[in-house]
C-alpha cells in the first residue's frame, strides 16, 4: 500500500479539477447526441459587455440574442419583430405593427411598451451613437396601442430602416433588466427575444447559448452554440484538430483565426468544409490626415502608400484568391459606388516621383528619405489577434522601405485600435468598411463622427465640404440628388487618399462537414446559428 502525502494528494485534487474543467469547455463537441451537437466556435476575444444598446460586446454573440424591428436581407429590408409599417408622405413618421404572441427570454411580453422603453433608453445616451445619424433625428416614440408604435423624426431620413436593422444599438432587451429604467450603466441581465439564450458566461473562457424553445419563428435545431476564447492562429487549428472547437468564423474585425493554407489543411481531411459568402467589405489601410506632426498629414505621402502596395499579391499570396484586390473604398456592387474613380495601380516608381515632388529627399537608394530635418517615418498599428493582418504589415513595411520610407509596426488588440481611431492617436492602421448591408451610409456617417474617422478626413481642405455634402445625403429625398452627392463624397476622400484600400473581404466558416444550412445575413458581424443543422 503506497502512503499518499499531502502535497501529493493536493497535486491529485488539482489535476482532477483541470480534468474536470478541460471536460466540461473542451469536450462538449463530442457530449451531446449527434442531432443536436452544439456548435464550438473559437474567438480570440470574450464575448465581453452583452448590453445591446452599448458597443464592447461580440456582435456575434448579440445577434444570437437579440433583434430589431427589421431586417436587411438581400431582397431589401423585411419584416423582424414588427410584422409591417407604414411611412407618412413626408418621410417623417414610421409606424410599426409588431408581431403578437412574442415574448423575452425571461418571459416579460414583447409589445409597443417595451420598444418605446428601449429606444428612449437609446435616445438618453445620445452622444454615443453619434456614428448613427438616426440617433440625431428622431424625435418621438409614441405607444399607439398594445402592438402598435409610432416613431416621429425631426426631418426625413432615408436610411432609418437600415438604421433600425443594424445589430445595434437599436434591438430590445426585455424592461426587467433595464437598471433605474436606463441601459447606459450597466444592465440586470441579457433577455432578448431571439433564438439563443446567455445561460453561462465565464470571463475570458467561454459563453455558452442556449436554444430558446419558445422562440416566436421556431425553436433552432442546433440546441446549444458556445464561444470559446483561444488565441488565433496555431492554439485554434490545434483546437480544430483535437474537437475541442468545430467551426471558426471571420469575426467582426474582418479577422480569420486560422489562415487559409490552414483551413485547406482541415478540408482535405473531409472532417470540415469551408463556406464563403459573397464580398461583403474593404479592408483597408485609414490614414490620419488630421495629425500635424506626421508625414502622413501630407496627400502626396498618403498616395506614395497607395502606389507601393501590391493588392494582387496580397489577394494571392496571403489569402489564396479569397479575397480580390481592392481598388476603391467601396466595390462596385455597393449601392452609388460604381462612380468610375481612376484607380491608382501598383507603381513604386510613381510613389517616389510624388515623394521628389512633394520634398522628400533621399540620399540613395535604401535609406529614409528627409524633409527639412524630418525622416519619413509613420507607425502602422494591426489587430495582434488577425495572423492576415501581421503578414500584410510586413509585406507594406517591406515594399515602402523600397520608395524611401520606414514603418513601424505595432500589434495591439482590436479595442486599443478602435481607441486610438476615436482619438486620432494614429498615422496608419488596419480597418474595415462597414460591409453590404450598412453601406456606403454608415461608413461614410462615421467619415463626420468623432469615434470613428473624423481624424481621418478632418486634416483633408475639402472637410468642411465634405461634411455638408453627408449631412445632405442623409436627408435627400430625390434619388439623382442622393446620386450625385454620394459621387462628390466618394471623389473627395478617393482624391485625398485618406482610405487606402487592400481587398474586398468575405466571411469565411470553417464548420463540421455534416452540418447543414449554412448561410449568410447582409453583414460580416454575424451568423445566422438557428438556420443551420446537422445531418
Amino acid at each position: 500500500m503506497h502512503k499518499v502525502t499531502l502535497p501529493g494528494l493536493l497535486a491529485i485534487i488539482i489535476a482532477i479539477s483541470l480534468l474536470i474543467g478541460c471536460s466540461d469547455t473542451t469536450s462538449s463537441v463530442k457530449q451531446m447526441p449527434d442531432k443536436t451537437r452544439e456548435i464550438v466556435y473559437a474567438t480570440a476575444k470574450d464575448i465581453n459587455d452583452m448590453n445591446p444598446h452599448l458597443y464592447p460586446g461580440s456582435m456575434a454573440a448579440q445577434g444570437m440574442v437579440y433583434e430589431s424591428l427589421v431586417e436587411n436581407t438581400r431582397d431589401g429590408i423585411k419584416p423582424l419583430l414588427a410584422e409591417s409599417w407604414d411611412i407618412s408622405g413626408d418621410g417623417k413618421v414610421y409606424i410599426f405593427h409588431l408581431r403578437k404572441n412574442v415574448s423575452f427570454h425571461d418571459g416579460k411580453p414583447f409589445n409597443a411598451e417595451a420598444v418605446k422603453k428601449n429606444i428612449e433608453a437609446v435616445q438618453r445616451n445620445a452622444s454615443k451613437h453619434a456614428w448613427i445619424k438616426l440617433s440625431s433625428k428622431l424625435k418621438d416614440v409614441s405607444v399607439l396601442d398594445e402592438h402598435t408604435v409610432q416613431l416621429t423624426l425631426a426631418e426625413p431620413y432615408y436610411p432609418t430602416l437600415l438604421e433600425l436593422s443594424m445589430t445595434r444599438p437599436y434591438v430590445f432587451l426585455s424592461p426587467n433588466d433595464f437598471k433605474n429604467g436606463e441601459t447606459k450603466d450597466g444592465v440586470a441581465g441579457f433577455h432578448g427575444t431571439g433564438p439563443y439564450k446567455l445561460i453561462e458566461h465565464v470571463t475570458d473562457q467561454y459563453a455558452r447559448f442556449e436554444a430558446n424553445e419558445n422562440y416566436w419563428n421556431g425553436a433552432p435545431k442546433v440546441k446549444r452554440v458556445t464561444a470559446k476564447v483561444l488565441p488565433a492562429g496555431e492554439t485554434t487549428l490545434l483546437a480544430l484538430q483535437k474537437g475541442e472547437v468545430n467551426f471558426v468564423f471571420t469575426d467582426d474585425r474582418g479577422a480569420d483565426s486560422i489562415d487559409v493554407e490552414a483551413m485547406n489543411r482541415l478540408t482535405e481531411t473531409g472532417t470540415y468544409q469551408i463556406v464563403r459568402s459573397e464580398p461583403m467589405n474593404t479592408k483597408m489601410i485609414v490614414a490620419n490626415s488630421s495629425k500635424t506632426d506626421s508625414p502622413v498629414r501630407e496627400k502626396a505621402v498618403r498616395e506614395a502608400i497607395w502606389h507601393s502596395i501590391d493588392r494582387k499579391t496580397i489577394s494571392q499570396s496571403i489569402f489564396s484568391d479569397t479575397e480580390l484586390a481592392a481598388e476603391t473604398l467601396f466595390s462596385s456592387n455597393v449601392t452609388y459606388a460604381n462612380i468610375g474613380l481612376k484607380k491608382r495601380n501598383y507603381d513604386p516608381e510613381a510613389a517616389k516621383h510624388l515623394l521628389e515632388q512633394s520634398g522628400w529627399i533621399a540620399a540613395k537608394d535604401g535609406v529614409v528619405r528627409m524633409k527639412e530635418g524630418r525622416p519619413l517615418m509613420m507607425r502602422l498599428y494591426y489587430d495582434v489577434n488577425s495572423s492576415s493582418q501581421k503578414t500584410q504589415a510586413e509585406l507594406i513595411q517591406n515594399e515602402v522601405s523600397k520608395i524611401g520610407m520606414k514603418l513601424e509596426l505595432i500589434g495591439e488588440e482590436s479595442s486599443s485600435i478602435a481607441n486610438r481611431r476615436s482619438k486620432g492617436d494614429y498615422d496608419l492602421l488596419f480597418n474595415q468598411t462597414w460591409g453590404l448591408a450598412y453601406d456606403p451610409q454608415s461608413t461614410i456617417a462615421a467619415f463626420a463622427a468623432e469615434s470613428s474617422y473624423r481624424y481621418t478626413t478632418s486634416g483633408i481642405p475639402q472637410a468642411k465640404e465634405l461634411y455638408r455634402k453627408i449631412d445632405e445625403v442623409m436627408v435627400s429625398a430625390d434619388e439623382k440628388t442622393r446620386q450625385a452627392l454620394y459621387a462628390d463624397i466618394l471623389t473627395i476622400v478617393h482624391n485625398e487618399a485618406v482610405f487606402i484600400p487592400l481587398t474586398n473581404g468575405s466571411v469565411t466558416v470553417v464548420a463540421p462537414a455534416g452540418l447543414q444550412g449554412i448561410s449568410f445575413k447582409q453583414t460580416q458581424f454575424e451568423l445566422p446559428f438557428e438556420r443551420m443543422h446537422f445531418k
